[in-house]
């Protein structure tokens, strides 16, 4: 097999589909596999200077290099410079930016409507003396917070209330206030949007979502410009030990090769639900960013090429909220988003959102658009009972 490290990569023009399919592949070498299986080794032989790329399991594995060189391809396609490292899970992703950039004394910028996790994010960065500031997703009211920060922390669109805040316009005024900005990119996958185009430093992300898309992979990713900021992360990675799994990476990478199939017909169906969703008497709050009249619309469609599979709404209580979970046949009631399957919850049930008590998270999975529809107008009308 070619040396992984060292591998060409697709044409940053060619479609995304191609490059989806293709990213992150060695070059072909006879009788070899085009995606080779994973490595499973702690420790490599190693005679003479620990020279080269692979030297222990925690530092490197060839199978993290295909799948991260496959994610920078999809984050930043084309681009030099570029540099993806690969986490244990979303959250030691997000850890590694915040814990590797920030110091006692610097100020955090967070929205107040993120993943459900910021709060206890925010409770350590406190506890290391780090002053957070927060401000809603929507309207851009994070500028409004930003004079003295050393890094801006984005969530769009927000999960679950699915706000979208203009990130060019906010990656700007960060950098001229010499704030570094992260974005997590979750919910929109490289395919929806990608930050780094948009003047971010960091695109962040759970892989364990949408890009990897079964259900079945706890992952997280940071793409980022290579340089001192990228070096800090890879350093709280190794420090830290927050590392994937060589079969989870390539679960991953295996998976991303039908990240655009997905991805396209998700965003459709979730579009189908929500239009069919409109003008239902019990459904308040109903938003999803590729719907025309949605608060977001706007400016999602200025900065995203796809607007995702999340889909949220509010039922007049909790009760009913359970009732309709309850009477779904082809959606699960299950926690996170983005796969195959389609999920729903009660999001409030964890706390930590501030949201109604009969909010629900609804994550349109690849199944007919037209059998998720009925489903969902049928458990509607059954919930009202």
């Amino acid at each position: 097999m070619s040396d992984p490290a060292t591998a060409g990569r697709p044409h940053g023009d060619s479609g995304e589909g191609t490059r989806a399919v293709r990213a992150g592949l060695p070059e072909p070498v006879k009788y070899e596999p085009t995606l080779p299986g994973p490595v499973f080794a702690a420790h490599y032989h190693l005679p003479g200077e620990p020279t080269g790329p692979y030297t222990y399991g925690r530092d490197d594995n060839p199978t993290w290099t295909l799948l991260e060189r496959a994610i920078g391809e999809l984050e930043a396609p084309g681009q030099d410079g570029v540099e993806t490292l690969a986490f244990a899970s979303g959250m030691a992703a997000i850890s590694s930016v915040l814990f590797s950039q920030l110091r006692s004394g610097d100020i955090a910028v967070l929205p107040d409507d993120g993943y459900q996790a910021l709060p206890l994010v925010r409770a350590q960065l406190e506890a290391y003396g780090i002053e957070v500031r927060t401000a809603p997703t929507g309207g851009d009211a994070q500028l409004g917070v930003l004079d003295g920060a050393r890094l801006l922390w984005i969530e769009s669109p927000s999960n679950p209330g699915l706000d979208v805040c203009d990130i060019r316009r906010l990656v700007e005024a960060a950098h001229a206030r010499g704030a570094l900005v992260a974005v997590d990119n979750t919910l929109a996958t490289p395919l929806g949007q990608r930050p780094l185009e948009l003047g971010a430093d960091f695109s962040v992300a759970s892989g364990t979502k949408q890009l990897t898309g079964h259900g079945d992979v706890l992952l997280g990713y940071v793409t980022g410009r290579a340089g001192e900021a990228m070096t800090a992360v890879r350093r709280w990675r190794k420090i830290a030990g927050a590392i994937p799994g060589p079969m989870e990476a390539w679960l991953a990478h295996r998976s991303i090769a039908t990240l655009h199939l997905r991805v396209d017909r998700q965003a459709a169906s979730a579009l189908a639900v929500a239009q069919a969703l409109r003008g239902r008497p019990e459904v308040t709050g109903l938003r999803y960013p590729g719907l025309p009249d949605d608060p977001s619309h706007k400016v999602a469609e200025r900065q995203m090429r796809r607007y995702g599979c999340v889909v949220s709404f509010v039922l007049p209580t909790r009760a009913r909220a359970e009732r309709f979970l309850g009477a779904l046949r082809l959606v699960d009631d299950a926690t996170s988003f983005g796969g195959v399957r389609s999920t729903a919850e009660r999001r409030g049930r964890w706390g930590g959102d501030a949201v109604p008590e009969g909010f629900i998270r609804l994550s349109v999975g690849a199944e007919d658009p037209e059998d998720l529809v009925a489903d969902v107008l049928r458990a509607l009308r059954e919930s009202a009972r």
